[in-house]
Order: C-alpha cells, then structure tokens, then sequence
C-alpha cells in the first residue's frame, strides 16, 4: 500500500463467515447475545435468521486493511457504521463479504486515508468504513 496514490483501488478480498465464527467471536469478546448463535431467537425478534455481530464484520474489514498495508499496528484509525446485518446460514458454506478498498489521499507525511467497502449479497454492510493507514 505504500506506493499507493489518491485514487488507487486496493486489491479486493472475499471473507466467509460460518456459525462457527460466530460463536468463537461470542466467546472472545463476551457478546453472547442469542441474535448471533440462535435462530430462533433471531426470527423471533424479527430478524431474518442468525446475524454477524457488527463488532466481527468490522474487525474482518480492519484486518483487511492491516493486511493490504503490510502491517496491522499502521491503522492508526478505524471508523465504520453498520448499515445492514450479514446473516449467517446455519450450513458449512457461511455467508460471503466482499471487501474493497480505495486510497483517497495521502498525506505529506505519507498516512493514506482509505474508504473500505463490505457488501453481502450485493448489498453494503458497512457505511462510511474509512481507515487511516500509517506509512512503515
């Protein structure tokens, strides 16, 4: 990412989410809300079926950045709304999240800010994903 310029499109990356990853998540970061782990629950309250925590969606992104520019410690920022959940099928496929990135600046100092994209089936995941990467 460091010889990326304003207007660089990063390469793209596609996540899949299992149950599995969202129980591991649950337990790691003691959010053990029953929308991410049970379906019937999840339909109950009126979601479509069993939901990625917003939290994990996000953190998939950030690693993707921390990926792309060689180092995680170089995002120094990360901010993201959650626009649409991911639902999780309860099947060895998962769901897919099709991450994309765009470098739209850089500065004297060589920090680029990136916007970060993150669709399931087709649809955004994550408004306003702008991550500020560090020089190494």
């Amino acid at each position: 990412m460091t010889d990326a310029g304003a207007g660089d499109q990063l390469e793209p990356r596609t996540v899949t989410i299992t149950r599995a990853d969202l129980v591991a998540y649950a337990g790691a970061s003691g959010d053990l809300n029953p929308i991410h782990w049970n379906e019937r629950v999840a339909l109950e309250v009126g979601l479509p079926g069993v939901i990625a925590h917003g939290m994990f969606t996000m953190s998939l992104a950030a690693r993707y950045v921390g990926d792309l520019a060689g180092d995680p410690a170089a995002v120094v920022a990360f901010s993201t709304r959650f626009t649409r959940p991911v639902v999780v099928p309860d099947d060895d496929a998962g769901a897919t999240v099709e991450l994309g990135a765009k470098v739209t600046d850089v500065a004297d100092d060589g920090t680029r800010t990136v916007s970060v994209t993150a669709t399931h089936e087709g649809k955004g995941v994550l408004g306003k994903a702008v991550a500020t990467v560090r020089p190494r």
